[in-house]
């Protein structure tokens, strides 16, 4: 406690010295408050762009990794988008453009981001190398790790994949700019290896770009919301909302399984959409969100039939699928 000024004390009563203290007291108390952040900022860097496609497929008819990347990033960002809340969304691109590796660095450091997360793909002069990595600067970064870590196990239990761990600086025995120099927590995820042939098919299928993008995602949250308990990022989806709407009793109306949703119109005659053995359907929506094309199943006449179709969806690779409510 701070000693009170004898010649303080002197001009003022005893009475008037507490009241100024305690209004001080309350002034600091309200102003550490209010710097509280009620939300985070996570910087996505879908890695490489224009003249610079990162790693490059063994088959033309493949896509560069630059556009992997950002697929894949601009999907993870869509996910958060829909289901989560008190989260600020930066993207060092969202087109096929260049910025260098100082200029990501910058932007992450003055938008004083909390995360920043770079979408990659690998490569090796081995073909028969194949799997995921999370890349951190040093190990001794316990959040960064922990994250890293999250982001492998959902590859493995989400996607399928196999994960070839977390590395750091000296696994690869040189530093990389955008996770060195990054003042928040920052972690590099490597996909797959485009130089693999079965990795790289996967990498270019819908099914595979949802189910990494999911993956980060689904470890993205469950870190967040572990790590900053003061904070609500979840918010309701239409299937939780329609769960408490029938705790007493059913809603009348029909049902639908949404799939997923996308920028630009995709064709519904896919073989990842023929894989699940029911018509998919595209619907146009007016929506804040660049997603405006969503792609569901037809109805169905109650939810415990919908509910039973929801399983063998998300076993045939859309785990994220959600029953929702249509009108006929």
């Amino acid at each position: 406690m701070k000693r009170i000024d004898p010649l303080f004390s002197q001009r003022f009563p005893l009475k008037w010295v507490l009241i100024l203290a305690v209004c001080f007291s309350l002034t600091s108390s309200l102003t550490t408050v209010s710097a509280q952040k009620n939300y985070i900022t996570v910087v996505i860097d879908p890695g490489h762009g224009g003249s610079d496609p990162g790693h490059l497929p063994t088959q033309k008819n493949l896509l560069s990794e630059k556009a992997i990347n950002l697929i894949i990033a601009q999907k993870f960002g869509n996910y958060i988008e829909q289901n989560l809340q008190n989260v600020k969304i930066i993207y060092t691109r969202t087109d096929d453009s260049y910025p260098s590796l100082t200029d990501r660095v910058n932007k992450a450091n003055a938008a004083r981001a909390d995360y920043f997360i770079s979408i990659h793909c690998n490569a090796n002069h081995n073909k028969h190398v194949h799997g995921t990595e999370s890349h951190v600067h040093s190990l001794k970064e316990v959040r960064g790790v922990a994250l890293a870590r999250a982001f492998e196990q959902a590859f493995v239990i989400s996607a399928g994949r196999f994960s070839r761990g977390v590395k750091d600086s000296e696994d690869r025995e040189h530093s990389l700019q955008v996770l060195k120099y990054t003042a928040m927590n920052s972690v590099l995820v490597e996909c797959g290896f485009l130089t693999n042939e079965q990795e790289a098919q996967y990498l270019n299928t819908i099914k595979g770009q949802e189910q990494m993008a999911s993956s980060i995602y689904t470890a993205f949250k469950e870190h967040i919301i572990k790590s900053h308990p003061t904070i609500a990022f979840v918010k309701s989806t239409p299937n939780e909302t329609l769960a408490k709407r029938t705790i007493n009793g059913p809603v009348s109306g029909a049902y639908a399984i949404q799939l997923m949703s996308s920028k630009e119109p995709i064709d519904t005659s896919i073989q990842e959409f023929k894989r699940i053995g029911i018509p998919v359907e595209r619907k146009k929506v007016n929506s804040t969100s660049a997603y405006k094309y969503q792609y569901r199943t037809p109805v169905y006449a109650s939810q415990d039939e919908a509910k039973r179709e929801l399983e063998k969806v998300q076993k045939s690779g859309f785990k994220d699928a959600y029953i929702i409510q249509v009108n006929r």
